[in-house]
């Protein structure tokens, strides 16, 4: 295998830190390389989010001679020839050269090699297979090159036997295609991807949330996704989440105003209420921070439209927040057809608000002898939406009165 071209490989690819690692690993003559999306990113003059080096040094020869020169190293996938060199805070995560044996899914069998192209035929996508000496030569076993700059996401070898090895390969297509497509996809993958979608069920929530949260975050997510939907693929994944139309809509709200959280793209695909929500959060295993954003997303305690007066308004951006607010203000005018101009002044007001301490706390109710617990939190927040309701302004003295007057009502 010949290299197609020179590159700099190490300006691009985290500088000095990759150069210590590369020197530690190619000490004795041998070779190591910058493979993967890394490389790919680097064609096409991205700054690469991972960096990822191979090597047909066996794992344990790696941490040798990784930790003799000072580095730390984590055995992050040993069994299968992985670990991660820690360089001046900067990861790489470094594997031995290997080919399948046997392929289960996830867990393949793998044997080490010497060979860098059998390696390279492991890899999911043609411009995934790319690697990078240390010198600059650039190799492209299968044209990569070539499909990266006609926008082509073509699989390595048979789709459905790439498929089947992992069939996360699915959703790493339809997320490639989104980021990299130009044109329509090829008539085989999304055969492929569709005959194997009944497997999707079969893989874990943290990897479907990480290809689903990054497809969703790009520019054309609501494009991939409708074809997801049309080719029976997200009936598989999150049966829940159709509402593409409305996606559309809040697509285009965020190129006129300004972006929403990556929650409430999300939300926009799902039916109203809190159900859909917990089952997604469930499905891709969000973290509680994530989870609550969307169910109140899905499901908010108070309606935020383009109709309400500034006062209310006001009154809803203290309960919920900037964020929420803006989020749930798109996601109505989405679901509504609202014009963008519609919502330019509440979007302003909400991008300007600072948060107004409420005079009262929870202790203002026990000094008036009502019992700790529930009852306590009860009576503050309705003297909270009281004064809320009127913009703000009753003072403490005046809140304190309305604390007593609402106490005297339970009594």
């Amino acid at each position: 295998m010949e290299p197609v071209r020179q590159l700099d490989p190490i300006g691009i690819m985290a500088g000095l830190p990759a150069r210590k690692v590369l020197q530690s690993l190619m000490r004795t003559g041998q070779e190591a390389r910058f493979v993967g999306g890394c490389v790919r990113d680097a064609v096409i003059g991205v700054e690469a989010e991972d960096v990822d080096i191979a090597t047909p040094l066996p794992p344990d020869e790696v941490m040798r001679r990784l930790k003799a020169d000072g580095l730390r190293v984590v055995p992050t996938g040993i069994k299968h020839g992985t670990v991660t060199a820690i360089c001046e805070g900067v990861p790489f995560e470094i594997t031995t050269l290997r080919r399948d044996v046997e392929s289960y899914g996830r867990h393949a069998k793998v044997e080490f090699t010497d060979d860098w192209l059998e390696d390279a035929r492991r890899r999911d996508f043609t411009f995934n297979a790319l690697s990078l000496s240390a010198e600059g030569d650039l190799y492209d076993p299968f044209e990569g090159l070539s499909d990266l700059a006609a926008g082509r996401v073509v699989f390595v070898g048979d789709a459905r036997e790439r498929i089947r090895e992992d069939v996360l390969r699915v959703l790493r297509y339809f997320r490639f295609h989104a980021r990299f497509g130009k044109g329509p996809p090829d008539p085989d993958a999304i055969a492929a991807c569709a005959e194997h979608a009944r497997l999707l069920p079969t893989l874990s929530g943290e990897r479907v949330r990480e290809e689903i949260l990054r497809l969703l975050a790009n520019d054309r997510a609501v494009q991939v996704w409708r074809l997801m939907l049309e080719r029976g693929i997200v009936p598989h994944l999150l049966p829940w989440a159709t509402d593409v139309d409305r996606l559309a809509a809040l697509d285009r709200l965020e190129w006129m105003v300004g972006e929403a959280d990556i929650m409430a793209r999300l939300a926009a695909l799902l039916p109203p209420g809190d159900d859909a929500a917990r089952a997604v959060a469930e499905r891709l295993r969000l973290s509680n921070t994530q989870r609550d954003r969307l169910v109140l997303l899905a499901d908010p305690p108070l309606a935020v439209t383009a109709e309400l007066t500034q006062t209310q308004r006001r009154a809803a951006l203290q309960k919920l927040g900037p964020e929420i607010y803006r989020d749930l203000l798109m996601l109505h005018a989405a679901g509504h057809g609202v014009p963008s101009v519609e919502i330019l002044e509440p979007l302003a007001e909400a991008a300007a608000w600072r948060h107004i301490p409420f005079p009262l706390k929870g202790q203002d109710a026990l000094d008036r002898g009502v019992p700790a617990g529930p009852e306590v939190g009860r009576l503050v927040g309705e003297v909270e939406d009281w004064w809320a309701a009127r913009d703000f302004r009753p003072d403490r003295d005046a809140c304190l009165a309305e604390l007593d007057r609402r106490i005297g009502i339970v009594r």
